[in-house]
């Protein structure tokens, strides 16, 4: 069973950083990709951060220049850096890890609990 653990959430005030990190365990046999989304109070769900097999990456507009995403693969992690935070930055963050596991050779989206980033002065 692969289990995704995030850390470093919290509150921080405007203009402030935080990095987040999510690191998976279990039987993995290959990580296809990883990504970040978040969760704004009232709202939907929303792609902030990928970052694809061969490296590419891609961001959400608004957090384009202030957020970087990266990788380890031999870590089984993904961070998510986040500088010059706003106020419409809070939300619940959730990273999400494209996972082939040994013993079913399909690869399957897994998912961490969500952490929650407050930006507040």
């Amino acid at each position: 069973q692969v289990q995704l653990v995030e850390s470093g959430g919290g509150l921080v005030q405007p203009g402030g950083s935080l990095t987040l990190s999510c690191t998976a365990s279990g039987r993995i046999f290959s990580i296809n990709g990883m990504g970040w989304y978040r969760q704004p109070p009232g709202q939907q769900r929303e792609l902030v951060a990928g970052l694809h097999r061969y490296g590419d990456t891609n961001y959400a507009d608004s957090v384009k220049g202030r957020f970087t995403i990266s990788g380890d693969n031999a870590k089984n992690t993904v961070t998510l850096q986040m500088n010059s935070l706003k106020p419409e930055d809070t939300a619940v963050y959730y990273c999400v890890l494209a996972i082939v596991e040994y013993e079913t050779a399909y690869e399957n989206d897994y998912w961490g609990q969500g952490i929650q980033v407050t930006v507040s002065s």
